[in-house]
C-alpha cells in the first residue's frame, strides 16, 4: 500500500499543469467552484473509477481534492489500498481560495450551490430544533432526537467522518448524473 503525500497550495499551483486533479466533492459543491482543470468524481464513485484513475496515475501524478481535506484523505486511502499512488491538497479548496488562487466554475452556472458542510449544519440544526420543540409540545422523549444529533456531531469530530454528510450526499441534487460521470471518466481516460 502506498502512502499519500500532501501538497500545499503553492506547490500544487506551480505543478497544476502536470497533475491530474480529481475533486471528490458532490457535483453541486464542485459546480460552486473547484481547482482549475479538476475532474469531478464524487467520493462514493471512487470504486467505480479505479481503472481510469489507475490509468491516469500510471501516466503522471494524481492530486485528490475536496473542500477541507477530509474526504480527499479518505479517497487517497481507498486508492492506496488499490495500489494507486496519489497526493492530497492540504486544506482543500478552502485553503486554495484562502491563499488567493482562483476557483473555476462551469460555464452557465448561475445557481448558488450549498457545500456539504453547510447542508450538514442546516440539517443538524433543524433536527435539534425539531427534537426540542416536539419535546416541549408533545412528549419529553422527543428530546432524544436532539441528543442523538449532538452525539453524532461529537463522534463526527472525533473520527473526522460524517454519517450525515454521507446520507446527504445520496440526495438527488448531490448525485452526479450517470452521463456526467461517464463523460468525466472518458476525459480521464483520454489524458
Amino acid at each position: 500500500m502506498t502512502t499519500p503525500t500532501a501538497l500545499g497550495t503553492y506547490e500544487a499551483r506551480t505543478r497544476l499543469h502536470e497533475l491530474t486533479v480529481i475533486d471528490v466533492r458532490t457535483p453541486g459543491e464542485f459546480a460552486g467552484g473547484h481547482v482549475p482543470g479538476a475532474l469531478n468524481i464524487p467520493l462514493d464513485q471512487i470504486q467505480r473509477a479505479l481503472t481510469d484513475i489507475r490509468h491516469a496515475a500510471d501516466r503522471g501524478d494524481v492530486l485528490v481534492v475536496c473542500a477541507s481535506g477530509a474526504r480527499s484523505e479518505n479517497a487517497c486511502r481507498i486508492l492506496a489500498e488499490n495500489g494507486i499512488s496519489t497526493a492530497t491538497l492540504s486544506g482543500g479548496t478552502g485553503a486554495w481560495a484562502a491563499d488567493g488562487h482562483d476557483l473555476q466554475r462551469p460555464r452557465g452556472t448561475t445557481r448558488t450551490t450549498w457545500g456539504m458542510e453547510r447542508q450538514v449544519r442546516l440539517t443538524a440544526g433543524a433536527i435539534v430544533l425539531l427534537g426540542l420543540l416536539l419535546g416541549l409540545l408533545i412528549h419529553p422523549a422527543f428530546q432524544i432526537l436532539s441528543a442523538g444529533i449532538a452525539a453524532g456531531l461529537a463522534f463526527s469530530a472525533l473520527t473526522n467522518t460524517c454519517g450525515m454528510a454521507a446520507m446527504l450526499a445520496k440526495l438527488p441534487h448531490n448525485r452526479p448524473k450517470a452521463a456526467d460521470l461517464d463523460n468525466t471518466l472518458a476525459v480521464l481516460r483520454s489524458r
